[in-house]
């Protein structure tokens, strides 16, 4: 199993707009990074993990964890022209960018702030909390996992 961290900015996807889909499970759509889209495709697993990471916005923060029930497959904004995410270059047949599947397993009640994960020295190497790093998608380590699992037990 591996562990992830994925970004939506709370005014276009949150994490209570998850809890209210069906069966609580969303498409993860939109993604237009290369690194990010590699990590669709060919890193997630069906049954691999992740954190609900809200970002830009006025406090950001881990908000919850997704299970991947879907393996990267096309995604179908990429031929949507009415879609923002819309790409002439993807086709159906050469696909540029992927998408998985995600399903709500827990809302935290107490949320992990940035401030907060900038805290933990256990935390340090963390992708996240890198100077630079923006993607929207990035995998944690089987460590920091455990580690905010019990700043979010605390």
């Amino acid at each position: 199993m591996q562990y992830w961290l994925m970004k939506s900015e709370p005014d276009t996807f949150s994490i209570d707009d998850l809890a209210k889909r069906p069966r609580q499970i969303e498409p993860w759509d939109g993604v237009r990074n290369y690194q990010a889209r590699n990590w669709l495709r060919d890193g997630m697993k069906v049954g691999d993990l992740a954190f609900f990471y809200h970002s830009n916005c006025k406090t950001p923060c881990i908000a919850g964890i997704l299970e991947i029930v879907k393996a990267g497959y096309p995604d179908e904004t990429a031929f949507d022209l009415d879609s923002k995410y819309y790409d002439p270059k993807s086709t159906l047949e050469n696909s540029r960018w992927y998408c998985v599947d995600v399903k709500l397993i827990k809302k935290f009640s107490k949320i992990i702030s940035l401030t907060e994960l900038r805290q933990h020295p256990a935390l340090h190497n963390m992708r996240l909390l890198q100077k630079g790093s923006r993607l929207s998608i990035m995998p944690i380590t089987a460590e920091e996992w455990q580690h905010i699992l019990m700043l979010q037990a605390v």
